[in-house]
C-alpha cells in the first residue's frame, strides 16, 4: 500500500512539473553587461507615412496672418440641424498614398518620408510668401494617428495610441501589461509596412540585449507585435481542461490511498 501511495505522489509531482513553464529564457537582456551600444547612438524620429493623420498649427504675431492656415472643423449642430460656425477642433490632414497632403492656400505638399521637424520647416517655407516680411511663423506638426497593435500572450492585448510619437518594443509591451509567463520572449513577431505598402516580418529576441542596437527596437506607426505562446501553453491549450481533471483524480486517489493505509494499520 505504501508503494501505491508513493507512486501516486510521484505521478502528482510529474503532473505538476509538466504543467509549469520552464524558468529559462524569462529574463530580458540577459547579456546586457557583455555587449556595446555604439550603434544605438542617436535619437529616434518617426517619419510621416501614407495614411497618417497630421494636425498642423501655425502661430504668428498677427493672429490674422495665421488664420487661413489654421482651419478648424465644427462638431456641433444648431437648432436647425445644420453645422454651427463656431470653431471646433483643428482639422486633420490625411497623407495620401503618394505622400501628399492638401494644405490650405498653398495646395498639395509632399510630406511623406519627412520627420516632424523637417515637415514643420518645409511648411513654414511654403507659407512665408503669403505673409509680411517681418512675420516669423512657427509651425507645429503632430501625428494624430500614431498607434501600434499588440496581441498574443500579453496581459492586455489591444491597439495603443502613442502621443509622443516614439515608443520602444519594451515600452509597448509594458503598456500591454508585459508578457504572460507563457509568452515566447525569444521569438516575438513584428509585422511592419513601409511607405510603399510592402509588408515585412521580423523576429525579436527579448532575452538578447543586442535588441537595443536593432532597427526594430523602436516601433513605427501601425506596427503589429504578436507574442507567440510557448510549448507549455500550446500543450495546455491542446489538452484543455484535462490537466485539471487529472489533478482532481490524483487528489481523490491520494485521499483514498491515505485512508486505506490508516484503516489497515
Amino acid at each position: 500500500m505504501k508503494k501505491i501511495l508513493g507512486f501516486i505522489f510521484f505521478a502528482a509531482l510529474c503532473l505538476m512539473m509538466g504543467s509549469c513553464g520552464s524558468s529559462k529564457q524569462i529574463a530580458y537582456f540577459q547579456n546586457a553587461d557583455s555587449i556595446t551600444y555604439e550603434s544605438s547612438k542617436g535619437l529616434f524620429d518617426a517619419k510621416i507615412m501614407p495614411k497618417d493623420l497630421l494636425t498642423i498649427t501655425v502661430s504668428t504675431t498677427d493672429p490674422k496672418a495665421a488664420m487661413p492656415f489654421n482651419l478648424s472643423v465644427s462638431n456641433t449642430l444648431n437648432s436647425t440641424g445644420t453645422l454651427s460656425t463656431s470653431a471646433g477642433s483643428l482639422q486633420t490632414y490625411l497623407v495620401d498614398n503618394n505622400g501628399y497632403i492638401n494644405y490650405p492656400v498653398v495646395g498639395e505638399l509632399k510630406v511623406g518620408g519627412m520627420t516632424k521637424r523637417e515637415c514643420e520647416m518645409y511648411i513654414r517655407d511654403q507659407i512665408k510668401p503669403y505673409m509680411s516680411e517681418t512675420e516669423r511663423p512657427i509651425v507645429t506638426v503632430k501625428m494624430a494617428s500614431f498607434k501600434v497593435t499588440i496581441a498574443g500572450e500579453v496581459k492586455s492585448p489591444g491597439v495603443y495610441n502613442v502621443d509622443q510619437e516614439k515608443i520602444s518594443v519594451i515600452e509597448a509591451l509594458a503598456r500591454a501589461g508585459d508578457l504572460t509567463i507563457y509568452g515566447k520572449r525569444n521569438n516575438v513577431l513584428l509585422i511592419r509596412e513601409d511607405a510603399t505598402g510592402e509588408k515585412s516580418v521580423h523576429r525579436i529576441n527579448l532575452n538578447d540585449a543586442n535588441l537595443i542596437n536593432s532597427p526594430y527596437y523602436y516601433l513605427q506607426q501601425n506596427d503589429y507585435l504578436y507574442v507567440e505562446p510557448n510549448s507549455v501553453q500550446a500543450k495546455n491549450s491542446s489538452i484543455g481542461q484535462s490537466i485539471t481533471i487529472w489533478f482532481s483524480v490524483v487528489s481523490v486517489l491520494t485521499s483514498i490511498a491515505s485512508l486505506m493505509v490508516n484503516v489497515l494499520k
